[in-house]
């Protein structure tokens, strides 16, 4: 869970601290009998349910991050590496395995999954929204006109959020989340919603969170977006930490990792991710050695 102190933004200090944070679940997995016949899988099913056991996922395997305001974070990485996972962490939405996340306030999750209510119109699931995220009422009048001028649903705002489209649906809960203003901001591709004239009033949106914000995490799969909206990368890939900093650089190379695999060269597409993965570790020694000068 992520712990929260008082301490006031002052750019270049420590806004989130990962410290040797890992994340493993618990599931079950059926035992094979080495059977593989239709009829012989179905025949034993009550058995095969009694044969599920425990097994140990590795989500993330440990890592350590120092993230300081004023600083941007693009997530990147396959679908399945960890990405979720970790912003979960940060945003303290779960526990992890190991280790601890540190925050000098709470970090907000800003997504499209909002649990609103279908059979109430738009308008009464902005105050439920906006009241579930702690905001007073006062402050949503004041946000009000500018939620619904944002979500693009007009006179439909006053109709039962049951009778919207997906897109219209998507396109208020965004609305609602982008309404707070807060110090430490978590996204997770919420960019990607809604229609194109959507998405550029997302975007312009978002390029003003990011500067009410004093520290960014997003997760996108739009590299494009990435090199717009931070100043930082990091890359994630089966739960392991491959590479951070600069995200023209690591784009570049993450580009690369992922076409290798789409050419079905696995070979050159780990021998790039092991290259990233000793860099990092060489610029870790580096870091290291630097505080120690400093501190003799």
């Amino acid at each position: 869970m992520a712990e929260s102190s008082d301490l006031n933004f002052i750019e270049g200090t420590p806004a989130v601290v990962i410290d040797k944070v890992s994340m493993t679940y618990r599931t079950t997995s059926r035992s094979r009998d080495g059977s593989s016949a239709p009829a012989v899988r179905w025949k034993g099913f009550r058995s095969a349910v009694n044969r599920t056991k425990a097994v140990e996922v590795p989500a993330l395997k440990e890592l350590s991050l120092v993230v300081e305001h004023g600083e941007s974070v693009g997530v990147i990485g396959r679908n399945g590496s960890g990405k979720s996972t970790l912003l979960k962490l940060v945003g303290g939405q779960v526990p992890p395995t190991s280790g601890a996340v540190y925050a000098t306030s709470t970090p907000v999750m800003l997504g499209v999954n909002a649990a609103l209510i279908p059979g109430l119109s738009g308008d009464q699931n902005i105050v439920l929204g906006c009241l579930a995220m702690g905001m007073t009422h006062q402050q949503i009048d004041a946000k009000y006109e500018a939620i619904v001028e944002l979500s693009g649903l007009e006179e439909a705002i006053h109709m039962p959020m049951k009778s919207y489209s997906a897109g219209m649906s998507s396109r208020l809960r965004f609305a609602i989340a982008a309404s707070i203003d807060p110090e430490i901001l978590i996204i997770d591709e919420a960019l990607n919603t809604g229609d194109a004239q959507f998405k550029d009033r997302t975007r312009k949106k978002m390029l003003e969170l990011l500067g009410q914000a004093g520290t960014v995490f997003l997760v996108s799969h739009s590299m494009p977006t990435i090199k717009e909206l931070c100043n930082r990368a990091i890359w994630i890939d089966q739960g392991e930490l491959i590479a951070d900093g600069d995200p023209d650089h690591i784009i570049k190379w993450y580009r690369m990792f992922t076409q290798k695999l789409a050419e079905g060269d696995r070979f050159a597409a780990m021998k790039l991710r092991r290259r990233m993965i000793n860099d990092l570790e060489v610029a870790d020694v580096a870091d290291r050695n630097s505080l120690r000068r400093s501190r003799a």
